[in-house]
């Protein structure tokens, strides 16, 4: 993989050339002064003072008895520490309370290349949808998955030379509360050629398999239409969305391999397909109960559970994995 290839895949980059056939989105580039303080963990947690003066909780009860607790008595030691002020960022806070009025009051953000998506069980609302820059920069200070983006994008590159890229910027992405999880799909492109298509949502089961030989002539027609001749990488993965009109939606960009998942595949699967024009695109879905693969969604943080080896969640992904093999390389799979 190479630096090119993971900047292409960053959304201020590919966003413009694909905007007619994608999610309505704002971006803004951030300053520095907002990366420094998703960085800085020296600290306490502090979301930034609103302008707007807009809380990322609103539903939180203050008790003034409790807050008594915390007050310092005259002639602690403690006097003689001043408390950390919260930073302020006035100037992107009207920027982005625009930009989220413009797209109709809600938004899901994102930076360069990944959303906060482990973050989602501080919010209010356990997902991702935002309506102030508070909740923004709550899921964005909350994240470790940022922390990608921010330090370790290009980690996996054989011409390192950057160890971030000179700018990031905030997606503001239109949220969309009809939009349904298992009609998103990851598509697998080796040799400039569609090669597997995964279902995106493989937590659940869904009653999909009536309907996959037309979903995958839709993503194949999208593909050949949209994206093949305009995309300028030979090897990457894309996300898209069909709609209840059956129009396909991009959703999103990632470079082939590396730190993007593969989902119902493996990258040694994928890595050891041949192109070819005749081959047919492996198509999968959750087809069955135990199919299901076990997702994150445990609403807690992520450092909060246990995956190292010889963990219960290790065995359990190990069996997992296990279990779709035989039933992929089952005749009675349907595959």
């Amino acid at each position: 993989m190479k630096e090119e290839e993971v900047n292409r895949c960053q959304i201020q980059k590919w966003y413009p050339k694909f905007k007619s056939v994608s999610i309505k989105t704002l971006i803004h580039q951030l300053p520095e002064s907002f990366v420094e303080y998703l960085l800085d963990d020296s600290g306490p947690f502090l979301l930034p003072t609103s302008v707007a003066n807009e809380d990322a909780l609103p539903n939180r009860i203050h008790n003034p008895y409790e807050e008594e607790d915390f007050q310092v008595s005259e002639g602690s030691g403690d006097e003689a520490e001043e408390p950390s002020l919260p930073p302020i960022f006035p100037e992107l806070e009207l920027q982005v309370k625009e930009s989220i009025e413009s797209l109709d009051g809600a938004v899901f953000p994102k930076l360069n290349w990944s959303a906060p998506k482990d973050s989602a069980w501080i919010s209010t609302t356990g997902t991702l949808k935002c309506t102030t820059f508070s909740e923004i920069a709550l899921l964005f200070k909350a994240s470790d998955s940022l922390v990608h983006d921010l330090l370790h994008a290009y980690d996996s590159c054989n011409d390192k030379s950057l160890s971030r890229p000179n700018s990031f910027f905030l997606a503001l992405r239109k949220w969309y509360p009809s939009l349904r999880p298992e009609m998103e799909f990851r598509c697998f492109v080796k040799g400039n050629k569609l090669v597997g298509i995964s279902q995106r949502e493989v937590t659940t089961l869904y009653p999909l398999l009536e309907k996959k030989n037309d979903l995958l002539l839709l993503i194949q027609e999208f593909f050949d239409n949209h994206v093949r001749d305009r995309f300028e990488s030979e090897n990457y993965t894309f996300d898209v969305y069909i709609t209840k009109d059956e129009r396909v939606k991009v959703v999103d960009f990632n470079p082939w391999g590396a730190f993007t998942l593969p989902l119902l595949f493996t990258w040694d699967e994928l890595e050891q397909i041949v192109v070819s024009e005749e081959d047919e695109v492996e198509f999968r879905i959750v087809e069955h109960q135990c199919a299901v693969r076990p997702g994150l969604k445990t609403a807690v943080p992520y450092d909060y559970l246990d995956c190292g080896p010889g963990s219960g969640w290790d065995q359990f992904l190990r069996n997992a994995d296990e279990e779709l093999q035989r039933q992929t390389k089952s005749p009675e799979a349907g595959a």
